[in-house]
């Protein structure tokens, strides 16, 4: 077929914030999140946890699921919005630190859709050059850009790092097809001006220019019919229907708008 995953791996920051945590600093409670979101904690980064380093450790377990060296990657790409410098690029940072000298790394940015986008990117790459070999990576350190006076957003939001090795490999197996779309024009829904360095601590300074803003109730609205919209219509590319798919990877944004998603899919939760 063409492009396959040789080896995965992730990484997560030490410190794990329960929701009976933030009861101490925010006007919440366990149950009230659990109900809204299906959240039970989140990872926070610490000192020396950076955007770059949960990047490379999780491209290191990716690179030992691959049984490859980072000498042999061509090409690295990383998906993140919270990068601890604007330049060099977070990609650069993981070069540097795997020893990847061969290859050419790059930064995209686009959110949550960030490590589809770079899949998608990666598979073209490898139907131009099926002896590519390309390390994709999606990393956050989100914590240190919330306010944690707010409730309806810092709440969703944690830090880690997933990675991917791409390769070609004959046989049926493969990236198949993607649908893509955006909405520049709904940017005020959520959103965050600036970047900053990450700090240990969680931050509460009144300064919403270097926080995540989002409108929580639009963006559900949104990311529901978005979301039906986009599995609807590669069902529809690919001339196929929804029961012959065996397993739906969503974005895990929060149950509420997982739960819509299967009701508008008409699927099953075990899928």
């Amino acid at each position: 077929m063409g492009t396959v995953i040789l080896g995965t791996g992730s990484c997560l920051p030490v410190k794990r914030v329960s929701n009976h945590d933030l009861e101490g600093i925010l006007d919440t409670s366990d149950e009230w999140i659990q109900s809204r979101t299906g959240i039970k904690a989140r990872r926070i980064s610490g000192k020396g946890e950076q955007t770059y380093n949960l990047a490379t450790e999780a491209a290191r377990g990716a690179l030992d699921m691959a049984g490859m060296t980072a000498d042999q990657l061509d090409i690295i790409v990383v998906a993140t919005i919270s990068s601890h410098m604007l330049m060099p690029s977070c990609a650069c940072f993981v070069q540097k630190e795997l020893g990847a000298t061969k290859a050419f790394a790059y930064d995209i940015n686009a959110a949550c859709s960030g490590f589809l986008y770079a899949l998608d990117l990666g598979d073209k790459y490898i139907r131009a050059d099926p002896t590519k070999k390309i390390l994709i990576i999606g990393a956050e350190a989100l914590s240190a850009r919330m306010n944690w006076a707010d409730r309806n957003t810092c709440i969703l939001f944690g830090d880690g790092a997933g990675a991917a090795i791409l390769g070609h490999q004959q046989g049926e197996s493969g990236y198949i097809n993607s649908n893509f779309f955006s909405d520049g024009n709904l940017w005020h829904l959520l959103y965050m001006h600036t970047a900053t360095s990450n700090n240990a601590e969680l931050c509460v300074e009144d300064n919403p220019g270097a926080h995540v803003v989002m409108e929580g109730r639009e963006i559900f609205k949104y990311a529901v019919k978005a979301m039906e919209d986009a599995v609807r219509g590669l069902l529809l590319k690919e001339k196929i229907t929804i029961d012959s798919v065996n397993l739906v990877i969503p974005h895990q944004e929060n149950i509420r708008i997982l739960n819509n998603l299967i009701e508008r899919l008409e699927i099953t939760k075990e899928k």
